[in-house]
């Protein structure tokens, strides 16, 4: 016993002791564990004499890769010409005039918003602000490809740009052009200005990245260039409403405004997809960002090369996704494809026989998971490729060749692309909640039954249904009256279905809209 020790201490209290020696015996014993776990790739020779233990894993770094690729990754300068600031009487319709707020704006100018390297709550961070037809500095990042200084970034981080400017991590600033940009996949090619030959470069990934995989993301946040941040892929194949052709890789690597056309790369230093959206409340990184994936950027990015421009494959229908009371109204097993709301004449879907109410199941023999993946493989084709959809039309499974038209580049949204899901939960319906006419009884012309009232409490009216709608058919049959509807449910209801789908023309287009029947 050590007759200097305090009676309180470990060393004379036994019971005490005794936990001290299991404590240490129990860290010994996770050391030991540490020791034969791979540690971020590594896998440790363990030695009963001279075991190995945590310092393996403190001397980890990024370094040797971000000293790799820093070089290559450049920061990007835009001056643009604002857009002129709307009217007070347009910005603000029920600003009494001469009111002070009315005083106010007129002395002292309206809000300041966030220039071109920004875009709305997340796309685009960037850094700028606009004034109402003033020029605008802001700042992206971006990332070289090609020795002779091609570079590619976000579409938003150049668009409406007079003059770009890369700046380099050593400080040097070059002029750049626009060769080519994409607004719906967000991407744009610069090419640097000059007789310069020898830029440093960046590779693309070659393989997928999975989630849980790590990354970095090098940029320019806050106009801070070189700026390194390392994370994981937290999920792929995300939609975010940015355009029809969604398809993020979401990192939990810290992005902020400034990062927006800057590379996320792998462990080797290949690039595995752009920066080019946040998810944030605050406007700053909450550690949910989204990139463009790598494959995504090179099919854009060579099509800019070659003419300036993307084109793509076009089918000419507006779809919507079909979901579970869509499937039952079908007869469908699985709630997957798009649903054909509407042709345009003369397009390519039209000349094929395609008709509004067809399920578009596979294209190709691929199975398609839903409307947007339908958009997404036929943007995919070139203009003039054949492909067979595999459809189901009236309960029966055919097979349709379309050959693929140019998509216009004036292309309205409500056509070829999707239109949203109603999202409604499935309730039991006692009644349609719909009061109807012939549309010819009532004025509206071009057919059809129109809604002359909607139950407030009902099911057609929690699916979006409104008066003034018009139904033009029911279960794939035409209908011009009441009794036309009711024929078509109750042969539904015979039939096993769960759901009634209608197909309804509203003030925004044709869709089809799926009311579940009550059971008996």
């Amino acid at each position: 016993m050590n007759d200097f020790a305090p009676k309180s201490s470990p060393i004379f209290d036994r019971t005490a002791r005794r936990k001290t020696i299991a404590a240490g015996a129990a860290s010994l014993a996770v050391v030991g564990m540490l020791a034969s776990v791979p540690l971020l790739g590594r896998t440790p020779v363990a030695h009963a004499e001279t075991p190995v233990v945590a310092p393996n894993l403190l001397s980890f770094s990024f370094a040797p890769v971000v000293d790799k690729v820093r070089p290559a990754v450049v920061s990007i300068r835009v001056k643009a010409e604002a857009t002129p600031r709307e009217s007070l009487a347009e910005t603000f319709p029920d600003l009494p005039e001469g009111g002070p707020l009315d005083r106010f704006f007129r002395e002292f100018g309206g809000p300041r918003e966030y220039g071109p390297g920004s875009r709305g709550w997340g796309h685009g961070p960037g850094k700028g602000f606009r004034h109402g037809g003033e020029r605008v500095v802001s700042q992206g990042s971006g990332f070289i490809i090609a020795a002779d200084g091609k570079v590619v970034t976000n579409f938003h981080v150049v668009k409406g740009a007079t003059s770009v400017t890369v700046v380099t991590e050593d400080g040097a600033e070059y002029d750049a052009k626009v060769v080519g940009s994409d607004e719906k996949t967000d991407v744009a090619l610069l090419k640097i200005q000059g007789d310069k030959k020898d830029f440093p470069t960046v590779p693309f990934a070659t393989g997928d990245v999975r989630p849980g995989d790590w990354v970095l993301a090098v940029g320019n946040p806050f106009g801070l260039g070189g700026s390194v941040t390392a994370g994981i892929v937290s999920a792929r194949g995300r939609e975010i409403g940015a355009g029809p052709y969604d398809d993020f890789l979401q990192i939990d690597a810290p992005i902020n405004r400034g990062n927006s056309g800057g590379p996320t790369f792998d462990l080797q230093g290949n690039v595995v997809g752009m920066n080019t959206a946040i998810f944030s409340p605050s406007g700053g990184s909450v550690g949910i960002g989204f990139a463009i994936p790598s494959a995504t950027v090179q099919k854009v990015i060579a099509q800019l090369e070659k003419g300036g421009e993307v084109v793509r494959g076009w089918l000419g229908v507006a779809i919507q996704p079909i979901n579970r009371d869509v499937a039952d109204s079908l007869g469908l097993k699985d709630a997957r494809g798009a649903l054909v709301s509407q042709i345009q004449p003369g397009t390519p879907a039209a000349k094929a026989g395609l008709e509004a109410g067809d399920a578009i199941l596979t294209l190709d023999g691929r199975p398609l998971k839903n409307s947007r993946d339908l958009a997404r493989v036929v943007a995919g084709y070139e203009p003039g490729a054949k492909v067979k959809l595999g459809i189901v039309r009236k309960g029966k499974e055919q097979t349709v060749e379309v050959e693929l038209g140019r998509m216009p580049k004036d292309l309205g949204a409500k056509i070829g692309q999707s239109t949203p899901d109603d999202g409604a939960a499935t309730t039991s319906l006692a009644a349609l909640g719909l009061a109807l006419a012939p549309a010819s009884e009532v004025g509206v012309s071009g057919g059809g039954v129109a809604v002359v009232d909607v139950d407030p409490e009902g099911p057609a009216a929690q699916r979006g249904i409104k008066p003034g709608d018009v139904v033009l058919d029911v279960q794939g049959r035409t209908v011009a009256t009441v009794a036309d509807v009711n024929e078509a449910i109750r042969t539904a209801r015979s039939e096993g279905r769960k759901a009634v789908l209608l197909r309804v023309k509203t003030q925004d287009g044709v869709r089809f809209v799926p009311l579940p029947l009550a059971t008996r």
